[in-house]
């Protein structure tokens, strides 16, 4: 996706204090809107288990192997919980701020991408209410093991939060994963702009250790995985329509903000204390000299003279024009004229 970050032809290293605000708005919107659009619980369960019939008919359910492993073998199970709950909130943001700090020419588009990807998602949350494979009856063979490892991190029993907050959650937002999604993002920016090996091996492992992570712990099927890898590719096409969309809105902006302020305090500003006359250009004589005129024989410094004119004399200068002058003047003597 190289024109979701490749650097913009020009423009200007952005301020964090307009990037902070903004990114934070919409955070929280995406926040309040993933919490407002809960959607029936049977609706949710019905897709969940649409997906895993859909899954078990393609040969793609990689889920029940993982959540076995990650169960029965805790020094597996509990990192990746770690992981789970941690990295989604620390990965992104640090890497937001890399961008921003070293690669300014390129922040602006992948800072779109991610806010175009997160909005995507939460359309994707409003239409699709999803339970995730943890939720489901035992009976489909899913633990949850953010709930079995709850005592050895901050999380409850009841969801990633930290205890005593899984109800201001929605624990049906599954479909797309935007863990697996933000990771890709991470992922193809540190690649690209990274400069070290292990900055660009980061960038190939942490999408995919996202993968299984989210699948190991149940928090999300496959084809979440994939869902929110298209999130991130539909996001990504939509960058240059959304940058040339802003910058349109900030010059129409700029126009009807700039016009009224301009003829508010256009007036003050003409004949404010210190403020330049406007017939200035009418009053002020265009002879730089202000009428001073050399006499003859004098040569302006710097000012070269032929081989032919006697020394003193400059070419065209203003001793040539002041005898001739002289000569044209009523009071020169009849030889002179």
């Amino acid at each position: 996706m190289p024109h979701a970050t490749a650097p913009p032809a020009t423009g200007h290293r952005p301020r964090w204090w307009t990037e902070l605000p903004l990114i934070a708005v919409v955070y929280a919107l995406y926040s309040v809107g993933r919490l407002l659009v809960r959607g029936d619980v049977s609706t949710a369960v019905d897709h969940g288990l649409a997906i895993l019939r859909l899954e078990q008919a393609l040969y793609l359910n990689a889920e029940h192997p993982l959540n076995r492993l990650f169960t029965s073998t805790p020094s597996l199970g509990i990192p990746a919980d770690f992981a789970y709950a941690s990295l989604h909130y620390l990965v992104t943001p640090a890497v937001l701020i890399w961008m921003f700090r070293r690669r300014s020419a390129a922040y602006r588009a992948a800072r779109v991408w991610l806010m175009n990807s997160t909005l995507l998602g939460l359309v994707g949350f409003t239409l699709m209410p999803t339970c995730p494979p943890r939720l489901l009856d035992a009976s489909h063979g899913f633990v949850d093991t953010m709930a079995q490892y709850s005592a050895y991190g901050w999380w409850g029993a009841g969801a990633s939060a930290p205890r005593g907050l899984s109800g201001m959650t929605n624990q049906y937002a599954a479909m797309p994963s935007l863990h697996v999604g933000w990771s890709l993002w991470c992922g193809i920016l540190l690649w690209r702009h990274g400069r070290h090996p292990l900055v660009r091996a980061a960038g190939i492992a942490y999408p995919l250790l996202t993968t299984i992570v989210v699948m190991g712990t149940a928090n999300h099927y496959f084809l979440d995985a994939v869902a929110g890898a298209a999130v991130m590719g539909i996001g990504a096409l939509l960058v240059r329509p959304v940058m040339r969309l802003a910058d349109r809105f900030k010059a129409w902006a700029g126009v009807r903000v700039a016009g009224p302020v301009a003829a508010l305090f256009g007036d003050r500003f003409r004949s404010g204390r210190g403020a330049v006359p406007e017939d200035v250009s009418a009053t002020v004589s265009p002879n730089v000299s202000a009428g001073c005129k050399t006499s003859p024989g004098e040569r302006i410094p710097g000012q070269r003279t032929t081989s032919a004119d006697p020394p003193g004399t400059a070419v065209g200068g203003a001793a040539d024009r002041d005898a001739a002058d002289a000569a044209a003047s009523d009071d020169a003597p009849a030889a002179a004229r």
